[in-house]
C-alpha cells in the first residue's frame, strides 16, 4: 500500500511539473498539489480513489503565472489516461476554510493532507487555517464524528456480524480505526500519546489484517470492492491458505478470524472513544464520584472500580460489575479505565473461578434479574468474560455458518435468541408478540428459557449432533449452578429438542390428528410445550429476521393450540378425525349464516368434499369457500378468489377448477412470475372431479400482501393461467446471493399408509420457478399434489409434498421413477 502510494506520488509530481508548474515560465510556483483522505495518509489499495486538492492562491494575492483552466483539464486527463482514477477539487485557502466549516468530511480530508508538490508556505497556510483553533474545535469535531459513526453503524443494524460485512464501513471495520485516529489527531496531534502499548499493538495488528483483506478483495475482484460477498469469501479463504478440515470449512475458519478481529477493534473503539469523551468533553471539570458500594462508584454516568487492583485481588468483581449495571439502569456503562482493567484481568476467569459457589450464584443472579439481562450478556461477550465463564460459548464466538439461512455468527445468534425471549417477557413489547408474550408470562421460571437459549447452539462447529452435544453441556452447567433435577432435565430436553416444534410445523401435515397426537406425546405436558414454543419462536426469529414472517408465526401458534388441546384431553383420549370433521362442519355452518347460504345448498356442496377437506381447512375458510361456490353451477367453470387469511398469516389464493395434472404447475408458475412466495398449498379433489386448491402466499420479501390493486392483479393472473394448457415460463434470474451456492438435489419418498398417500421430501437450491418445475414432473409421472409444505432456508428449500396417484400411494416402482425424474429435472 505504501509503495503504491509512493508510485502514484511520482506520477502526480511528474504531471504537476508538466501541466501546473509555472517555473518553466520563469515564475515562482503558485499552485500546491496536495494528497488528501486515504491517499493523504499514504494508504492506497489497488483500486482506491486518488484524492487530490489543487490549492491555488487567492486571486487578489496571485503572484507569477497561474495555471489556466486548460492546464487543469490537461492535468486531470493525463492522470486518467495513466489509469489513475482521481477525485479532485480546486480551492483557495479561503474556500478550504468555508467548505471545511460546512462539512465535517471535508475538514477530515484536509486534516490528513500531504503536500506532493508546490509552495510549502501555501500548504502550511491551508493547514493552519483549517486547524482546530479555526474550524471544528476538538469538542465539536468529536461530537460530529461520534454522530457520524452512530449513523454509519445504524445502517448495518449496529452489528458487525452480517453475512456479507463491509470491511471498511461495518462496525469494527477500517472506518472505526480511522475514527480513533482522526479524533486523537484533532485533540492530541498523535494517536500514540493516548494508547497503552498493548492497545497500540492491537490496533496496528487489526488494521494490518483488515488492510490485507481489503487489498485481497481489490485483487480478486479487479475493482474497488469493500464488501465480503459470499463468492469473495471463498476466494479469500483459499488465498489466505485456509482449507476444509473435517466438519470445519476453510471459509468458516477464515470468517471466524475476521469476526474475532472486528470484535477486538469494536471493543477498542468503544474504550478509546469513551476516554476521548472524558478528556475532550469533561476535561475541564474534575469528575465527581458517587459511591455505589465498597468496591464500585459512578463517575460521569459510568461505573468504575475504586481500587485499580480490585479485579486482581477479588476476581468475583468481574461478574459483580455486570450485575450492578443491571441494578443501576441509569448508568451508561463501564468507565473506560475500568474496561482496561477488566480486559487485563479477564484471564482470572479460570477453572477455580468457575467452581466458586459465589461466582455461580452471581451468574444466576444476572439471569434472574428483572432488567438488563440481554444488555449485560452482550457486554460480557464483548469484553470476553462470557466466553471465559462458559468455555463452550467461547468456542462459538465469531463462528459463522456458510449459508444464507444463518444471518449471524453463532454467538450473535445465541444472544439474539436470549434477546427475543426477553422481548416476550417485557410488557412494552407485548403488542409485538401478544401470543408468545402470554405464553412466556405463564412460565414459572423464565431463567430456564434463557439457559436453554444460551446452550441450544453452543455445540455448533464441533461435528456430530449439536443438539445432543449441547444438551450434555447444558446438563453440566445446570448441575453446577444448583438447578433441581426437574429443572435440569427440562433445560436438557429443550436443548436436545429445540428443533422439534419448527420441524413438525414446517415439514409435517399438522392437519392430521395423528401427527398432533405424536407431537403431544413427544412433548409430554404443557410446561414442556410452553418452554419449547417460546424458545422456538425466539430461535427462528433470531436466525434470520428476513425469514421470520406472519405465516411462520401463525403456523407455530396453530401447532401450539392443537397440541395444548390434545394434552388437556389426555394422551390416552386422542381426538379422532370424525370428531374434528364434525366440529369444523358445525362451526362453519354457523359462520355461513352471515353469507346467507342455506342448509340445503350447504349440504349439497359439502357432500362433494371428502373428510380431508374439513381437516385441512379452518371453519372460517370452509364458510368462505361455501359463499364463493354456492352459486357456481357450471362444471367447467374456473373460480379464483383472493383474500387475506389472518388465521394463516398470509394471503389465500383459492382456485376451484376441473382437475388436471398440470394445474399445480400452472398456478405456482403464475404466482412465481408475480414475485410471490408460496408457503403452503392444499389441494383437494371433490367427488365431481374438480380440484379445490388453496395457496397461502406472501410477497417475495416475506411481507403480507396489501392493496386492492395487488389482490386484483393476482386474481386476474391466476384466472387467466388456469385457462391455459401449459404453465408460463418463469424467466427472472435467481438473486446474486443464491447464485453463490451449489446445493445438491436430494429426493426421498416414503409411504403414509395411514392417510393413503406418498410423502416426497425434497432438498434443492432455491430458484425462480422451482415449484412449477416440480409440478411439471409430478404431472408427467401421474402424481397429484394433495398437500405441500414449502420451507425456504436461505439458499435452499426443504419442501415436503403429500401426493397420490389414482387416489392411492405410489407403488415402489413409481416412487423410484419419480425420484429419478425429479433429480433429472432439478439437477445440481
Amino acid at each position: 500500500m505504501r509503495e503504491r502510494a509512493a508510485a502514484v506520488d511520482e506520477v502526480c509530481r511528474a504531471a504537476y511539473v508538466r501541466f501546473l508548474d509555472s517555473r518553466h515560465k520563469g515564475a515562482a510556483p503558485t499552485v500546491a498539489l496536495v494528497a488528501v483522505g486515504g491517499y493523504g495518509r499514504g494508504e492506497l489499495h489497488p483500486y482506491s480513489d486518488v484524492d487530490l486538492l489543487v490549492l491555488v492562491p487567492d486571486p487578489s494575492r496571485r503572484e507569477g503565472a497561474a495555471p489556466t483552466v486548460g492546464n487543469l483539464e490537461a492535468f486531470v486527463a493525463f492522470l486518467w489516461d495513466c489509469g489513475i482514477e482521481i477525485g479532485h477539487s480546486v480551492r483557495t485557502v479561503a474556500q478550504c476554510v468555508t467548505d471545511a466549516a460546512a462539512d465535517i468530511t471535508i475538514a477530515t480530508n484536509l486534516m490528513e493532507s500531504r503536500l506532493l508538490a508546490g509552495p510549502v508556505a501555501l500548504f502550511d497556510e491551508m493547514r493552519a487555517a483549517t486547524g482546530p483553533d479555526r474550524v471544528w474545535p476538538a469538542r465539536e469535531f468529536f461530537a460530529a464524528k461520534v454522530a457520524e459513526q452512530q449513523a454509519r453503524h445504524a445502517r448495518f443494524h449496529d452489528t458487525a456480524y452480517k453475512l456479507e460485512p463491509n470491511v471498511k464501513e461495518s462496525p469494527g471495520g477500517l472506518r472505526d480505526i480511522q475514527m480513533i485516529g482522526w479524533v486523537a489527531k484533532r485533540h492530541y496531534g498523535d494517536l500514540k500519546n493516548f494508547l497503552t502499548a498493548s492497545e497500540y499493538r492491537q490496533l496496528q495488528a487489526g488494521q494490518d489484517y483488515l488492510w490485507r483483506v481489503r487489498f485481497a478483495l481489490h485483487v480478486v475482484t479487479g475493482r474497488r470492492e469493500d464488501r465480503l460477498l459470499f463468492d469473495h469469501q471463498l476466494k479469500l479463504a483459499r488465498l489466505f491458505g485456509y482449507e476444509d478440515v473435517g466438519h470445519s470449512l476453510g471459509v468458516e475458519q477464515f470468517m471466524q478470524k475476521y469476526y474475532r478481529t472486528i470484535i477486538e477493534l469494536s471493543r477498542l473503539n468503544e474504550v478509546l472513544l469513551q476516554l476521548f469523551q472524558e478528556a475532550i468533553v469533561h476535561g475541564d471539570t474534575a469528575p465527581a464520584a458517587e459511591p455505589i458500594n465498597a468496591r464500585f462508584e459512578a463517575v460521569n454516568g459510568f461505573l468504575q472500580v475504586k481500587d485499580p487492583a480490585l479485579f486482581e485481588e477479588q476476581p468475583s468483581a468481574l461478574l459483580e460489575i455486570f450485575h450492578l449495571l443491571q441494578q443501576r439502569p441509569e448508568l451508561n456503562g463501564v468507565r473506560a479505565e475500568t474496561i482496561r482493567l477488566l480486559l487485563q484481568a479477564r484471564d482470572r476467569v479460570d477453572d477455580a473461578f468457575r467452581a466458586d459457589p459465589a461466582n455461580r450464584a452471581l451468574f444466576m443472579a444476572i439471569l434472574r434479574e428483572s432488567e438488563g439481562i440481554t444488555n449485560e450478556l452482550r457486554r460480557m461477550n464483548r469484553y470476553g468474560i462470557l466466553g471465559r465463564y462458559i468455555p463452550a460459548f467461547g468456542r462459538i464466538v465469531g463462528r459463522m455458518q456458510y449459508d444464507l439461512f444463518h444471518a449471524y455468527t453463532v454467538d450473535e445468534h445465541t444472544l439474539f435468541v436470549v434477546g427475543n425471549l426477553r422481548r416476550f417477557a417485557l410488557p412494552r413489547f407485548r403488542d409485538e408478540f401478544p401470543f408468545a408474550g402470554d405464553v412466556f408470562a405463564a412460565l414459572p421460571k423464565p431463567e430456564l428459557a434463557y439457559i436453554a437459549g444460551l446452550f441450544h447452539d453452543i455445540a455448533k462447529g464441533r461435528g456430530g449432533d449439536h443438539s445432543e452435544l449441547g444438551a450434555e453441556d447444558a446438563e453440566e452447567f445446570c448441575a453446577a449452578h444448583g438447578l433441581s433435577g426437574y429443572e435440569t432435565r427440562l433445560v436438557v430436553w429443550l436443548v436436545r429438542n429445540h428443533l422439534l416444534l419448527s420441524m413438525t410445523a414446517q415439514k409435517r401435515d399438522i392437519s392430521d390428528p395423528q401427527i398432533i397426537h405424536e407431537f403431544a406425546t413427544q412433548v409430554g405436558d404443557e410446561a414442556h410445550l410452553d418452554y419449547l414454543f417460546v424458545l422456538t419462536c425466539a430461535d427462528v426469529r433470531g436466525t434470520n429476521p428476513d425469514l421470520w414472517n406472519s405465516w411462520k408465526r401463525m403456523l407455530f401458534e396453530d401447532l401450539y393450540r392443537q397440541t395444548r388441546r390434545a394434552l388437556r384431553r389426555g394422551l390416552a383420549n386422542p381426538i379422532d378425525k370424525d370428531g374434528l370433521v364434525a366440529e369444523t362442519r358445525m362451526t362453519a355452518a354457523a359462520l355461513c349464516e352471515q353469507y346467507q347460504v342455506n342448509d340445503e345448498t350447504l349440504n349439497t356442496l359439502w357432500a362433494r368434499f371428502p373428510d380431508e377437506y374439513f381437516l385441512q381447512h379452518t371453519p372460517d375458510e370452509v364458510a368462505w369457500h361455501a359463499s364463493v361456490l354456492a352459486d357456481e353451477l357450471t362444471r367447467d367453470s374456473v373460480v379464483v378468489m383472493v383474500r387475506q387469511a389472518s388465521e394463516r398469516g398470509g394471503t389465500a389464493v383459492f382456485v376451484h377448477a376441473y382437475q388436471d395434472a398440470a394445474a399445480f404447475a400452472r398456478a405456482t408458475a403464475t404466482l412465481d412470475r408475480l414475485r410471490l412466495t408460496v408457503v403452503d398449498a392444499r389441494l383437494i379433489r371433490d367427488r365431481d372431479g374438480r380440484s379445490l386448491a388453496t395457496y397461502i402466499v406472501l410477497e417475495d420479501d416475506g411481507t403480507p400482501i396489501s392493496g386492492r390493486d395487488r389482490i386484483d392483479e393476482i386474481r386476474r393472473s391466476v384466472h387467466a393461467a388456469m385457462q391455459r394448457d401449459t404453465p408460463q415460463a418463469v424467466t427472472r434470474r435467481a438473486p446474486r446471493q443464491m447464485r453463490a451456492f451449489r446445493t445438491p438435489t436430494q429426493v426421498s419418498t416414503s409411504d403414509d399408509l395411514h392417510n393413503g398417500r406418498t410423502v416426497v421430501e425434497l432438498v434443492t437450491g432455491d430458484r425462480p420457478g422451482l415449484l412449477a418445475e416440480i409440478g411439471k414432473v409430478f404431472a408427467a409421472c401421474g402424481a397429484r399434489v394433495q398437500n405441500a409444505k414449502i420451507t425456504t432456508v436461505g439458499e435452499r428449500v426443504e419442501d415436503v409434498f403429500f401426493i397420490t396417484a389414482n387416489d392411492a400411494p405410489l407403488t415402489a416402482e413409481a416412487q423410484a421413477a419419480l425420484e429419478a425424474a425429479l433429480l433429472a429435472a432439478l439437477g445440481d
